[in-house]
């Protein structure tokens, strides 16, 4: 189907700026807001390439989305210590975007998020996140001229990915799988607020803070988060949502859609998908102080994805569901990598 499309904006080629990647490539940097079927919403892409890339394959080709809390860019694209991990995948020869869904970062807001929270039921469920994936790629795959690319999901991000390529394998050429979402045995860490579950819930600086070091050790608490990285996070995170900066305190809102899911399915003992429907090479990794989504949901998970070939699990140590921005991220950015990489090999 063809999508349309805004361009909103073409970022000079930028020198990832850290020793250790002097030599890489330059990269440019292109966005675009893409038109869904539903009228009045869009839905906001990023991309980073070599600057000198003039062909497109399927295998060096990926697409990443967010969790159910915070939108992509401030996490998969934000500088630390001079390098985002948007820029170390593309850095290698990739093709790399990343989605919000609606309501999220820079992506329309549905009207509800203009109310208050509980003058509306939930929004932006599973259903419409995974519609939402399904009008980026068809994006992508127009704009490449290319059958499929790779797919990758952070937390929430896992449950729309799998769920997508259980419907569209053929548009998918490997997964993976950060922080992989399953049916709970303990309690989530998002939750919608008391009363009856509104449209969208808010969180602090403070409670996103206190979520982050949830099931640190006391002793390894001080040494996680390299200093101001958390700051750096927070800032670039908070100020994608104008209205809730305005408040005091100030405060991110997020679509309660993904909370009404995980009452009706894991947190209830169902399964959103069907891991058997995925057909691909599937990567799970995930940190060992998890407590978001906790190591047993993806080592039961990962028995289950019995079609899968070539499947993987990785268990990091040191690290919890946000290791992308702390000590120890190199080694998920090297897992996800050496996956990513065994296509081109084959």
């Amino acid at each position: 189907m063809t999508q349309g499309y805004r361009l909103i904006g073409l970022a000079a080629a930028v020198l990832l700026s850290t020793s250790a990647f002097a030599q890489s490539p330059k990269l440019v940097t292109e966005e675009a807001m893409v038109k869904t079927v539903d009228p009045g919403i869009e839905i906001y892409v990023r991309n980073k390439r070599p600057a000198d890339m003039a062909t497109f394959r399927p295998e060096q080709t990926v697409l990443y989305v967010h969790g159910a809390t915070y939108p992509s860019e401030t996490a998969f694209d934000l500088k630390l210590d001079g390098l985002s991990w948007m820029e170390y995948i593309a850095s290698r020869g990739y093709d790399v975007w990343l989605l919000d869904v609606r309501g999220y970062g820079k992506s329309t807001r549905p009207p509800e998020m203009a109310d208050k929270p509980d003058a509306n039921g939930p929004i932006v469920t599973g259903e419409t996140a995974v519609k939402d994936i399904g009008t980026a790629v068809d994006y992508i795959l127009q704009r490449r001229n290319i059958p499929r690319l790779n797919l990758l999901g952070w937390s929430w991000g896992t449950t729309l990915m799998a769920t997508y390529t259980t419907a569209n394998a053929s548009k998918v050429d490997r997964l993976v799988l950060y922080a992989p979402a399953w049916i709970r045995q303990t309690a989530s860490l998002v939750q919608g607020g008391p009363g009856k579950l509104g449209a969208y819930r808010t969180v602090t600086r403070e409670q996103s803070k206190e979520r982050w070091y949830t099931g640190v050790p006391a002793d390894k608490k001080d040494s996680l988060v390299p200093t101001g990285w958390f700051e750096a996070w927070a800032d670039a995170t908070f100020a994608t949502d104008p209205v809730g900066a305005a408040a005091n305190p100030p405060v991110l809102r997020a679509p309660n859609g993904v909370v009404q899911d995980g009452q009706q399915f894991f947190g209830v003992g169902k399964p959103y998908y069907d891991p058997a429907k995925i057909t691909v090479p599937t990567l799970l990794v995930h940190g060992e102080w998890d407590r978001d989504t906790p190591p047993y949901m993806a080592q039961t998970l990962f028995p289950l994805l019995v079609n899968s070939p070539g499947k993987r699990y990785v268990a990091l140590a040191e690290g919890t569901h946000t290791i992308i921005m702390e000590k120890n991220r190199l080694k998920l950015f090297e897992a996800v990598q050496a996956f990513l990489d065994e296509s081109r090999k084959d």
